[in-house]
């Protein structure tokens, strides 16, 4: 009765003994897993792990216009930081111009309707414990001086419109006497000279035409332009007299300034030539940067005559500056929210009963804005006019622009 042990059949049996203790220690490894919900390893619930990772490299337009936007500006911004140090270097920097691209890029910006939303806001009148921190806040950002407003106490403005628009003391302002042009207006002075051909320096290097900024000569009786045959240019249909030459001044106006503006010198308007556009920014920077800026945005053209020929006074809107406003215009309505691209209107203040128009007197006031904007004069006078100016002074309203 002895078992006698075969080499397969041993072998047989460690194998059945691997393989026992082989399952043995695989369910005591698995032992912790079936507590787990089944549906974890399932396809449809590792669908539902795997979709967010998938998500996350979708194409986001929000994100991605974000980055794209602040990346440039911030390009933008190193850019004016770089020439304002190369300028206090005294080394002059050539205007670098916007593409195409670019400028309509910043025109598909709907600076209209935003302007319109911020004439709006300024309309609501604010709490009265509110008003004090709020202008105080806008006084701190843009400098205002508020010892030359007739009305110091904050409390009186009801809105930030009221706010804009406030007056001056009487002897804030003195109107000089002994020049036969003056400042119609705060702010500072962006260029001024000669018109040289037909084109106008906005800043020094970058210009914008002169027919495209004042509009076509119209051949009507009421209007100040001198009839003159298809050759001459546009800038001898504006010299009415012999030996004259033709000037230009540019003033802007910040956010922080006064905000009405008067008439230049003792002259009458007989003509106003709106202007429906965009509403870019005007300010030094931008109008560096884009050529015909001034013609791109909506602006009001005054026209008429003064003691030397022809004189005209354009109001430039801006972003946020959609309301401009001539004080003897009642049918002047700016920033519409229709209006057709590249046309303009034209009013006439000479009548069958007024032959003569609006006279203006020097230091009148005229019109105002909701906010900063600029002021472009384009007149007639003698050759020996000369402007008492530099460029990117600060001049304020009733202050020498020039004389003969």
């Amino acid at each position: 009765g002895y078992w006698v042990a075969s080499p397969w059949r041993s072998n047989g049996v460690i194998s059945r003994c691997l393989h026992h203790c082989e399952n043995t220690a695989l369910r005591h490894s698995l032992q912790p897993l079936r507590k787990l919900p089944f549906r974890a390893f399932r396809t449809d619930a590792r669908k539902i792990h795997t979709a967010p990772a998938r998500s996350a490299f979708l194409l986001r337009p929000l994100p991605i216009l974000l980055a794209t936007g602040g990346g440039y500006a911030g390009y933008r911004q190193y850019e004016k930081y770089r020439e304002r140090e190369l300028e206090k270097l005294g080394l002059e920097i050539p205007p670098k111009l916007a593409g195409h691209w670019e400028v309509a890029l910043y025109k598909s910006v709907p600076t209209r309707l935003l302007s319109r939303a911020w004439g709006r806001l300024n309309q609501v009148e604010l709490p009265h414990w509110l008003r004090r921190p709020v202008y105080s806040l806008y006084i701190w950002t843009f400098g205002v001086n508020m010892k030359e407003a007739a009305v110091e106490d904050l409390h009186h403005y009801r809105n930030l419109s009221e706010f804009f628009r406030r007056k001056l003391k009487p002897q804030a302002r003195p109107v000089c006497g002994l020049h036969s042009v003056i400042s119609p207006s705060d702010g500072r002075i962006l260029n001024f000279g000669q018109v040289k051909n037909c084109e106008v320096e906005q800043v020094k290097g970058v210009t914008y035409s002169l027919e495209s900024f004042l509009g076509p000569r119209t051949c009507t009786e009421d209007l100040p332009f001198p009839p003159a045959t298809s050759c001459d240019s546009f800038k001898n249909q504006l010299v009415t007299r012999e030996g004259n030459e033709l000037y230009h001044c540019v003033i802007y106006l910040a956010p922080g300034d006064y905000h009405c503006f008067h008439s230049p010198t003792d002259w009458t308007v007989s003509h106003r030539r709106h202007f429906p556009g965009s509403l870019m920014s005007v300010n030094p920077g931008m109008a560096r940067w884009i050529k015909e800026l001034f013609c791109h945005n909506e602006r009001v053209v005054l026209t008429g005559d003064w003691k030397h020929g022809f004189f005209s006074l354009t109001a430039v809107g801006a972003t946020n500056v959609g309301s401009i406003r001539i004080y003897f215009d009642r049918d002047l309505h700016t920033n519409s929210p229709r209006h057709s691209k590249g046309s303009y209107n034209d009013f006439s203040f000479v009548t069958h009963t007024n032959r003569e128009g609006v006279p203006m007197r020097k230091g009148e006031h005229l019109g105002e804005f909701n906010l900063g904007s600029t002021i472009v004069l384009i007149f007639e006078a003698p050759k020996d006019f000369n402007f008492q100016l530099k460029t990117g002074q600060k001049i304020r309203f009733g202050e020498a622009l020039g004389s003969l």
